[in-house]
């Protein structure tokens, strides 16, 4: 058997925490398993200021790699950790075996967040005076897991949605395998979203596998055994 390292990073809003019921799953099946948390929000929202921005955020991550010499790497980023995980290849990319979109993401050399969440004017994130975004409410089936959830969601600095990926060459040239995987029952959420185009251009693409899972927005929350299983395919993949 394969075994790889496996890191996830979260979304928006969330700290690592958001993959409280995944790492058991994959630690039970022998691996090594690293939830970094961004800086500014989540378990480091005690350290979040005007200047935390993407560029932050994907230093996290190129960080724990490299500090923990990890090579053929598992690299999933969830929602918005789909800007982090593109933004951290041309620092690691050499490392990643297999990369995983959750519901996230997936963004070319030099879209923002505030790029790829619609045309102007319509569901993207304004900038006021004030220098912190709030977090964008989320269903859950449970309401106790819901009340749970939004306890810990934090507001998040703007720059993170406003700077620009770099990304040196298209996904596609890169030598992993690239996955998406896409919640196909989130509510509100139409056919022409982000999250939605790229689970359309996944599903076109020689490149790319495509996996749906029939939940909401917050997988890992509500489908932990299906996150797991995926990730063990790949991780255990010769």
């Amino acid at each position: 058997m394969v075994n790889r390292p496996i890191v996830l990073v979260h979304g928006a809003w969330g700290g690592s925490y958001g993959f409280r019921k995944v790492r058991p799953l994959l630690w039970g099946a022998g691996h090594e398993v690293f939830t970094p948390s961004l800086t500014g929000i989540g378990e480091r929202s005690h350290l979040t200021n005007p200047s935390v921005s993407l560029s932050t955020h994907v230093q996290d991550v190129v960080n724990t790699v490299l500090y923990e010499d990890l090579n053929n790497v598992v690299l999933l980023g969830f929602s918005y950790g789909g800007m982090v995980v593109t933004g951290a290849l041309d620092h690691i990319g050499d490392r990643v075996d297999h990369l995983v979109y959750l519901d996230a993401f997936v963004p070319g050399d030099g879209q923002s967040v505030n790029d790829l969440v619609g045309n102007p004017g319509r569901g993207r994130i304004h900038l006021g005076a004030d220098w912190l975004v709030p977090p964008r409410p989320r269903q859950m089936d449970d309401p106790d897991e819901m009340q749970w959830s939004d306890q810990r969601r934090t507001h998040q600095p703007a720059r993170t949605f406003t700077e620009p990926v770099g990304l040196s060459m298209p996904l596609e040239q890169w030598p992993f395998s690239l996955t998406y995987i896409k919640a196909t029952a989130d509510p509100g959420e139409d056919g022409g979203s982000a999250f939605w185009r790229a689970a359309a251009h996944a599903r076109a693409s020689k490149s790319w596998t495509l996996h749906e899972i029939a939940t909401h927005h917050l997988v890992p929350f509500t489908h932990p055994d299906d996150l797991a299983s995926i990730l063990l395919a790949l991780a255990e993949s010769s």
